[in-house]
């Protein structure tokens, strides 16, 4: 079978399933779920046995420890997917729900229902994990997914994905509504971009390589984020204990995130107090400084130059730009031009200067008072994440399972006709 083939059988068996789990009630959806959790549980020493081999395949290869430990099934991650599985399961089924309706002069009722999407394609790299999140989202959702992961977590995914199936069969749904890509080929990716008509919806997760490649090539709608390239800035009215903690926070407590912060804003005005103790913190924590001339004079061995192309840069890493400004208006145009639309937050106690800021910067998030590391999903409410947006249409920001559906209009009439 060539790969044109290949992938259109996939997209096929995935429309089938789409269409029989559409038609799920929520009981019958939340029982294939738990079930899915039991089996991941249930098998661990099998998923961690095939994870091996991709573990002992990419050390050969030489893929960095932060890869490596990303790909790594353990008991405790085993465990951590089954139960987002189940939480999954016990949050509110979006599917059905009727909003806003509203009686006509002729006395027909018009309103909205939400719907699924239908087929969603994962395209995706590294961590298994998203394997059995996707899934348990999109068929909460009522829509099929087709999951082509990266070649290094390819065992993974098969066994994870094997046992979703199984799940699916005893339920007496189609194996479809969760197809998975085992051909690691990249034509097989742009096969599946073409087929518009198929597959509804396309949302990768990875590196902004990656992303950019599918949007480039894709004829088929794309919810995504390229990078983060987030900033906090200090205001001259702010608590500097607070100002403290959230810099420290969105920065150190997971690096290699898209919602870590890689610029620091701070207010000139108390920049010479609150710029060399910060530096100091970071420092002691091993974060690499790079800032402005003003922020070199704070501490000037501790700090090496910045460069305009420097901004643009998502570090992922334990390096940071510092950037001291004149006040909330350049703090504002800085992040207008190097923002990546992904997260922003202003500390701040100046109630009008927040809301300025809220209204003014042009993210996904933005926050007062808070550290960006709290842009997901989970800490949102939504339970998981199928990923974070950063485009203006359909869905922006953390996508849970309200983002996983549509919505068509729905009329209640009584013989109504066109006049």
């Amino acid at each position: 079978m060539d790969i044109v083939e290949y992938v259109k059988n996939k997209a096929l068996e995935a429309r089938n399933g789409a269409r029989a789990i559409a038609a799920a009630e929520t009981k019958r959806k939340n029982l294939v779920l738990t079930e899915m959790a039991w089996g991941l549980q249930k098998e661990k020493d099998y998923l961690i046995s095939e994870n091996e081999k991709d573990v002992s395949a990419a050390r050969q290869k030489g893929l960095s420890d932060a890869m490596i430990d990303r790909l790594t099934l353990n008991e405790k991650r085993i465990v951590e997917m089954a139960d987002g599985l189940v939480e999954v399961s016990q949050m509110a089924d979006p599917v059905g729900e009727i909003s806003n309706m509203r009686k006509r002069p002729n006395e027909m009722l018009v309103g909205k229902m939400r719907v699924p999407i239908g087929v969603i394609s994962m395209i995706y790299e590294a961590r298994p994990n998203v394997t059995a999140d996707a899934a348990g989202l999109c068929i909460k959702a009522g829509n099929a997914v087709i999951l082509r992961g990266g070649s290094e977590a390819v065992n993974s995914n098969k066994a994870i994905v094997s046992i979703l199936r199984r799940a699916l069969h005893a339920a007496e749904l189609p194996e479809g509504v969760v197809t998975f890509i085992d051909n690691t080929q990249r034509d097989v990716v742009m096969e599946m971009l073409k087929l518009e008509g198929l597959i509804d919806l396309v949302i990768p997760r990875g590196g902004e390589g990656l992303i950019r490649t599918v949007t480039e090539n894709s004829r088929i709608p794309v919810l995504k984020h390229y990078k983060g390239v987030c900033h906090v800035f200090v205001d001259r009215e702010c608590s500097t204990d607070m100002a403290s903690e959230i810099c420290f926070n969105s920065k150190v407590q997971r690096p290699g995130t898209c919602n870590a912060m890689e610029t620091l804003l701070v207010d000139s005005a108390i920049a010479g107090d609150f710029l060399p103790q910060m530096i100091k913190r970071f420092r002691e924590a091993g974060v690499t400084i790079i800032g402005c001339p003003e922020t070199m004079k704070a501490a000037p061995e501790q700090v090496s130059p910045v460069r305009e192309e420097d901004y643009y840069v998502e570090y992922l890493s334990l390096k940071l730009n510092i950037r001291v400004v004149s006040g909330l208006d350049e703090a504002i145009a800085h992040i207008a031009k190097y923002s990546s639309s992904h997260t922003d937050a202003i500390v701040t106690n100046n109630h009008q200067r927040a809301m300025r800021f809220l209204r003014e910067v042009d993210s996904s998030a933005v926050l007062i008072n808070a550290s960006t590391r709290l842009n997901d999903g989970g800490q949102f409410g939504l339970g998981a994440e199928i990923g974070i947006s950063t485009d203006k249409i359909h869905a922006r920001g953390p996508m849970g399972l309200q983002e996983l559906t549509t919505e068509k209009f729905i009329v209640f009439g009584n013989g109504q006709l066109r006049i």
